[in-house]
């Protein structure tokens, strides 16, 4: 849907005018770095796959970078912002950037970490720079609440993006590995230098791919399953055995380990998502 009129990108000049007019002083505490490189932005909404039936999620807006090249290609953005300055600043950066797109851009005052609803047509692909020290949490909520989401796209911090796409064995493969699993198939999908953002993160940055899958067909309810998840991993060195047994008592742990198969001297780091599901189902029968 790119046409001559599509909207104008922001560089590094257009960001810090805008910042300037707003007296912004990126925060740690929100994780906000802006992306100040337009090939950045041109290259996630490439590799995110999504196209002009797509209405897009996209968590974080800050000053627009990311949400003028979505507009370039998708039907609809919804653009969920905490930041009441930035929020409302946006339509109207939406508005003279992208003159011809600005009915397709929707603006949301929310904490996405805490959103329970997204107004307007369903959601089908989440694609964000998000803010680094929620990135997980805001990741696994929105997936658990919106099951239209079909794929997705963020950038996260690198060693979260490792985390995310990690497999059984990994030395990074913990929580949020198995968690994401239960929803998508989650790949690591590149890496992202410190010098396309203002200010410039000490860390580097990494994209995560994921495509949405049904969830595991099992007994169990997703907060059981998770459960034993957070319990195998809340002491890494434990085996299974004593880890678990802060759910339960010590014979309900082995039968419920017998039965699902799993040596019960194993640790939580050697399991995939179908194993921690049978864990489940075995202390709940």
């Amino acid at each position: 849907m790119s046409t001559s009129a599509g909207p104008r990108l922001l560089g590094p000049a257009e960001v810090r005018r805008l910042a300037a007019e707003l007296d912004l002083r990126p925060t740690k505490q929100r994780g906000q770095n802006f992306v100040i490189d337009a090939n950045t932005v041109r290259r996630i909404v490439r590799d995110s796959g999504v196209n002009d039936t797509d209405v897009v999620l996209e968590v974080g807006p800050g000053l627009g970078s990311l949400t003028l090249a979505l507009l370039e290609t998708v039907s609809h953005v919804v653009a969920v912002e905490i930041d009441p300055v930035l929020a409302g600043r946006l339509p109207a950066t939406v508005a003279e950037f992208a003159p011809g797109h600005a009915d397709r851009c929707q603006v949301v005052l929310a904490d996405a970490m805490r959103v329970e609803s997204i107004p307007g047509p369903a959601p089908t692909a989440l694609v964000a720079n998000l803010p680094y020290n929620v990135s997980v949490p805001v990741l696994l909520h929105l997936m658990g609440l919106l099951p239209s989401l079909e794929r997705g796209l963020v950038m996260v911090q690198a060693e979260v993006a490792d985390r995310l796409a990690a497999r059984p064995g990994s030395k990074v493969y913990g929580i949020p590995s198995v968690k994401a699993a239960w929803y998508a198939e989650v790949r690591r999908a590149g890496t992202i230098g410190r010098n396309v953002f203002w200010p410039a993160p000490n860390v580097d940055s990494g994209l995560v791919a994921w495509t949405r899958r049904e969830p595991p067909d099992t007994t169990a309810t997703r907060e059981q399953v998770f459960a034993v998840v957070d319990a195998a991993f809340a002491h890494r060195r434990k085996a299974l055995r004593g880890a678990l047994r802060a759910l339960a008592p010590g014979e309900r742990v082995d039968a419920a380990l017998a039965a699902a198969g799993v040596d019960p001297l194993a640790r939580g780091e050697s399991l995939e998502i179908g194993q921690f599901v049978a864990i489940a189902e075995g202390l709940h029968r």
